[in-house]
């Protein structure tokens, strides 16, 4: 199979939402909405940044992602703001018993979304990435990840973060060969990247 990085296309927006429910807990619950974790995990990514959004394709398929944003505190709040309200509409607290995947999902979308300011000062940037099964093992997420950090060097962007489970022992693994720093905190791992700054040429008169 031939493994090609490229940038976001529009016409990669339902593949991104299948990837990203088949690469989450809920895949294995058959009565998962496959969409949820698309809405609140890649739609307002690709919605508002789609030129921080990269795609893994394996013979032009896609089969994997990178995206993020570039200020988490703006992102922060255009989701407060704009993105939450409506799915909130759309899918109304489950009842307290409800342990799925899709219950703890939707109630983290009735949150309001917040930021630690003394993170994101250093580190404004943060992302998420996803490979299928098919993708994985094969250096593929390196690539990904270089085009990423690419991309944020040129914007001038000082740092990025992200957070996962310490049990998540592959991705763990993966974050530190990538080069970020960790930082481990009640069952969580933060890690974070401080980027160069890209300098442009001054061009004489």
């Amino acid at each position: 199979m031939h493994f090609a990085v490229r940038p976001y296309l529009p016409s990669d927006f339902c593949a991104i939402y299948r990837i990203c429910h088949l690469t989450s807990p809920a895949a294995a619950d058959p009565a998962s909405n496959a969409e949820l974790h698309g809405h609140f995990y890649a739609g307002p990514y690709i919605h508002y940044e789609p030129d921080l959004c990269f795609v893994l394709t394996g013979d032009e398929e896609p089969c994997g992602y990178v995206l993020g944003t570039r200020d988490s505190t703006v992102f922060a709040a255009r989701m407060n703001q704009e993105w939450l309200p409506p799915l909130r509409e759309r899918y109304p607290l489950r009842p307290p018993e409800d342990a799925s995947h899709d219950a703890k999902l939707i109630k983290r979308m009735h949150a309001r979304r917040s930021v630690n300011k003394e993170l994101v000062a250093t580190y404004p940037a943060h992302l998420h990435i996803d490979l299928l099964s098919l993708a994985q093992g094969k250096k593929m997420g390196h690539k990904l990840m270089d085009a990423f950090l690419d991309r944020l060097t040129t914007l001038s962007v000082a740092g990025v973060h992200l957070i996962t489970n310490t049990d998540n022992t592959h991705a763990v693994a993966f974050y530190e060969r990538a080069g970020f720093q960790s930082k481990i905190n009640d069952g969580s791992v933060l890690f974070t990247m401080r980027l160069p700054r890209s300098h442009t040429p001054l061009v004489g008169n």
